[in-house]
This record gives C-alpha cells, structure tokens and sequence, in this order.
C-alpha cells in the first residue's frame, strides 16, 4: 500500500465507492475532495489525515460528524452518505455543494437583505430541527452555509456539534471549540450551551454577510473573547444604510449578550425572519 502524504496522492483515485476528482478543501484534521460515484452522483468526500488516524481525539472529533450529521435528515442539513474505511484511510461521504456564503460573499460583496432573509430562515430551519433533537452545531459560520444551485442554504461541518444531554465533548486542549469570530459569549467562556449560542453564532454570520465586516475581530483570542463578553457591536445600519430597522435589529438581538436576551429558539428567529420578508 502506497503512503499517502500529500492530497494530490488522492487525485484520480478510488476511494470505496468514491472516484476522487479534485481537492476543495485543506482543513486542521482533514482534506475534502470534489468527487463522483459511479452512477456519476456528485459528492464531497472527506479524508482524515493519515498523521491523525491514530489520534484518539481526532478519530473521535471525525466520528462525531457522521453521528451527529447522519442522524439529521433535514432539507436544510447537509446529506451523509456513509463512513468507513478503504486503502487505511477514514473518510466520510456526503452531499456536494460548490458554494457556501464564504464564496458568495467574495463573488459579489454584502449581500442584498431579501437574499440574506432568505438564506437565514433557511438555516434557522436546519438549526431548528436539530435542536430539537438535543445537537447543537456549535460552529455556525460562513463556511458552513453551503448552497446549493438553487440558492437553498444547507447546514454542513457538525464536526463538533455536541448533544445537550452532557456527554463528554469530543474536543480536547488541541482543538479551538468553535470558531473564535463566531462564538457565542457563554461558549468563549467555556459555559454550558443549548441551541441560543447558534442563535447567537447565526447573527454573526448574518451581521458579516449584510456588511462585510465581523462584528469583533482581533488576532488575539483573548481579547476576542472579551469583546463577545463584553463589547456592545456596531449596529449594521452605520456600516449599510440600506438595511431596514427591522432586519437590524433582528441581527443585534441575535447578538445580545445574555442568551435569556436573544430568540430563544431557531424556530423563534425563523418566524421573526419571515415577519422581515
């Protein structure tokens, strides 16, 4: 069996049922390629990698994903196809989107309001659903608003959701819990979670995706945290004149710091998102 080092190792090759097309994404833990199956289905497929097959955290951080995303049948909840294993190397199938709100964004700056209302209420809906089976996503974010060619927004990456019921989180010292840009004040604290911090990570995105900017950024974590904790954002109409009051202050309740302050549910928000159409 050939080492595998580099992704480009991959390229051409058969993974189980998957022909592995091109590289689309180099993450921390895992490569994911662009790939078809050979009844030309495309798909996505992502690849541990090798150095990190016989790391207990990493394996479980991967396993993770294809039980928590796998147990969530939702039209607005990426597709997983499968895991296993094939030529010593562990990957997890799913649905391909060419598209997230990450390349949105870069393709044609802040998004206009009825786009973002639309794609919101979309995640809301995904978020909805599996919080109401105890999941919370925890890294609600650009990359992780997928679209599909239709426009319709799919929840991917549930790579460190975590069931409310307390079981023990699956990340451990090496790995950051969420993305420190979008993370919630009780989550930069370490606190306990429930669905109200993706609330709260959801107004990040939408606050970013309206004005092209974070509402708090930092290249130290530290001060990052406290700025979630602490820091009141600018409201999205300094930065875009053109958003309506209403949708502003959908955002800025999303971002309020005590979660008893925000909507207290996805289902909450994707009413009040509709209300804003």
């Amino acid at each position: 069996m050939r080492v595998i080092l580099d992704p480009d190792d991959l390229l051409g090759r058969l993974l189980a049922t998957y022909s592995l097309d091109r590289l689309i994404g180099n993450g921390a833990f895992a490569w994911v390629f662009a790939a078809h199956t050979p009844e030309a289905v495309d798909a996505a497929v992502k690849v541990l990698k090798p150095r990190y097959a016989l790391d207990p955290q990493v394996a479980a951080r991967f396993a993770n994903e294809a039980r928590m995303a796998g147990g969530l049948e939702h039209p607005n909840i990426v597709r997983i196809h499968g895991t296993g294993e094939a030529e010593g190397l562990t990957y997890l199938g799913m649905d391909r989107y060419d598209h997230s709100l990450t390349t949105l964004l870069e393709s044609r700056g802040p998004l206009d309001e009825p786009t973002l209302i639309r794609i919101a209420t979309d995640v809301a809906a995904g978020l909805q659903f599996a919080h109401g089976r105890g999941i919370v996503h925890r890294d609600v974010k650009l990359d992780n608003v997928l679209l599909d060619t239709g426009g319709r927004a799919v929840i991917g990456d549930f790579g460190i959701a975590r069931l409310v019921s307390g079981a023990p989180p699956v990340t451990g010292a090496r790995f950051t819990v969420g993305t420190p840009q979008y993370v919630s004040p009780e989550q930069a604290r370490g606190l306990p979670l429930d669905g109200r911090s993706d609330v709260y990570s959801l107004g990040v995105t939408l606050y970013e995706a309206a004005t092209g900017t974070l509402p708090f950024n930092s290249t130290d974590w530290f001060e990052l945290a406290q700025m979630h904790v602490e820091k009141k954002p600018r409201p999205p109409r300094k930065l875009r004149r053109d958003l309506t009051k209403g949708f502003e202050q959908v955002i800025l309740r999303c971002l309020a710091k005590r979660p008893d302050e925000r909507y207290q549910s996805a289902a909450e928000l994707r009413e009040a998102l509709i209300e804003n159409r």
